[in-house]
């Protein structure tokens, strides 16, 4: 096999080679022995193809004909979401939106609140890597943040959706602030992040809303074009099909709701995507 050996070359050439016939006898050259080639980082394809197998067996243990599909590499530069004329605020205030400006086959899966804490799905996220992000109301998640803590363990940014999920246009501008902060002080402290996402409770809000929520730390306030359910995808656009930048709204919700646990929701949202050649991305990695 060709040996690879690294010595100085500022001195010019004919010094270059004296000084490795030099240090090749003397045992003294940093020789080594190139990567395989198609291997990154001196690993083997063969460590990309193990992946490929655990992901599906994990997909057939978890009830799915076909492992779901890798997103693209994410944008360099973060993209600006506009809030369309449709959704009503005022100038210079962050951006509302419901679908990120993207033309990559992907789509941003969002959980909402936090009620039902079922460990069966942290597995399911894990085995499957699945993207996702999570806007948690302390009124439903305090009972178990470290349920939560675990999940943003597994890559899932946390995000701020009020602490008691009330109307935000029924309250003062004082009101939404203590609804916004509160739960932003309640996540930092549970989960070690201060969220840059806030989710107003219902898609409502008003101008104090957006305004409350700058001062609160929040950059923008998505919304959603599509709601899953463990038995059907409710779609926002009439074709009832997927399109480039939508974001799923789903709920941390079981059997006491939906008479299905929250892992049959995950694989409906899963089976639609890669059915339609989308693929899930996480949502921070684009807004």
């Amino acid at each position: 096999m060709r040996l690879i050996c690294r010595v100085p070359v500022s001195r010019g050439r004919r010094s270059a080679a004296r000084l490795l016939a030099v240090l090749l006898l003397t045992g003294t050259a940093a020789c080594s022995t190139p990567a395989p080639q198609g291997s990154e980082d001196g690993q083997a394809p063969a460590g990309k193809a193990s992946s490929r197998r655990q992901l599906a067996a994990a997909a057939k243990k978890w009830g799915l004909e076909r492992p779901p599909l890798a997103a693209p590499p994410p944008p360099k530069e973060k993209l600006r979401p506009q809030t369309p004329e449709s959704l009503d605020r005022g100038p210079d205030l962050i951006p509302v939106f419901a679908r990120v400006p993207t033309t990559d086959k992907v789509v941003f899966l969002t959980v909402d609140d936090g009620a039902a804490k079922d460990h069966s799905f942290l597995e399911m996220v894990r085995e499957l890597k699945v993207p996702m992000s999570a806007f948690l109301t302390d009124e439903s998640a305090a009972s178990d943040y470290g349920y939560f803590r675990d999940l943003h363990a597994l890559g899932v940014p946390v995000q701020n959706h009020t602490l008691t999920h009330p109307q935000m246009t029924t309250l003062t501008a004082d009101e939404q602030y203590d609804e916004v902060c509160g739960q932003q002080d309640v996540l930092e402290e549970e989960i070690g992040v201060r969220p840059w996402l806030f989710r107003p409770p219902f898609g409502d809000y008003d101008e104090d809303t957006l305004i409350v929520a700058e001062e609160c730390g929040a950059r923008a306030a998505p919304l959603w074009t599509e709601e899953a359910f463990p038995d059907r995808m409710e779609y926002g656009s009439d074709d009832a099909k997927f399109h480039p930048g939508d974001i799923i709204l789903s709920h941390f919700n079981g059997p006491h709701t939906w008479g299905a646990p929250i892992t049959e929701m995950l694989r409906l949202v899963l089976r639609e995507v890669t059915a339609q050649g989308y693929a899930l991305a996480r949502l921070e990695d684009y807004v």
